[in-house]
């Protein structure tokens, strides 16, 4: 999470550069760059149904990726993490047992905290690309664990990552190409490292051990995480609406399932076809 929310910091400067979407499919093809020549899949190592977790699981994370860094442009880092926790904890709902009102309406307070509707304040449109994002994010934490538990290692990861690339590509990424200097592409490269690379392995490594319902109530300091690198790297001073929001949002989380250690899942490779 540390590490998210440091290189949603960090990109929030290369957007001056790249636009949203430019920044996003730099980041997820150098990462693809980078996990191709790390651990380098072979197709042996997938069966039809793992393939297609893997593509799927691309798509998921080209549209969380692009969805949010749309929402930073719009909105403090802060209000986007808290808004996109909802796709978390709508997974930590639905797969946890019991209080399944009580948390979604804590959440929904914290959001109305976070936005101030009656205010105007936040962006409607930015508003609308988190909830976008929270969306793919929930599927992403689905199809991560399914994708995880069928293949080893960092081997879904391999195959999803230049899907994801392709993705942000087809809505326009690569257009930012003749914009590119050598500072950008090496910092593109250091961003990439930082996110996806990092986070979304230790996030495959995670859902191997943890319920989703568990990751998704982690997951709930996640908006923290984000107020505190906004206000100390971005000077995002929060309101204390925003603050106590953020609070609704966390508590509703890790309110939503308490519990969650997995049985142990050991992926073996699969045939094609089998």
């Amino acid at each position: 999470m540390l590490c998210v929310q440091l290189g949603l910091a960090v990109s929030v400067g290369l957007i001056d550069h790249l636009g949203t979407q430019g920044t996003a499919w730099l980041r997820l093809t150098w990462a693809a760059v980078i996990l191709l020549l790390v651990v380098r899949p072979r197709r042996v190592q997938f069966s039809a149904a793992a393939l297609r977790s893997c593509v799927l699981l691309g798509v998921a994370t080209g549209g969380v990726t692009m969805l949010f860094m749309e929402a930073v442009a719009r909105l403090p880092l802060g209000t986007a993490s808290a808004l996109e926790f909802l796709g978390p904890l709508g997974v930590a709902v639905l797969r946890g047992r019991g209080a399944r009102i009580v948390w979604p309406a804590l959440a929904g307070v914290g959001v109305l905290l976070l936005t101030e509707p009656w205010s105007g304040g936040a962006d409607p449109i930015g508003v609308a690309f988190a909830l976008g994002a929270a969306a793919c994010w929930a599927a992403y934490i689905l199809l991560t664990q399914r994708a995880g538990d069928q293949v080893e290692g960092l081997t879904a990861l391999a195959v999803s990552m230049p899907v994801a690339a392709l993705t942000a590509t087809v809505f326009g990424g690569a257009s930012v190409v003749v914009d590119l200097t050598p500072e950008l592409v090496l910092a593109g490269l250091g961003l990439a490292v930082l996110l996806p690379v990092v986070p979304f392995a230790l996030e495959l490594l995670a859902l191997r051990r943890l319920t989703t319902a568990a990751f998704g109530t982690l997951m709930a300091l996640e908006p923290a995480f984000a107020l505190l690198i906004g206000f100390v790297a971005l000077h995002q001073v929060p309101g204390w609406l925003a603050v106590l929001g953020v609070g609704f949002v966390v508590a509703a989380g890790v309110g939503a399932e308490r519990t969650g250690a997995r049985e142990v899942v050991t992926a073996l490779p699969q045939s094609p076809g089998s």
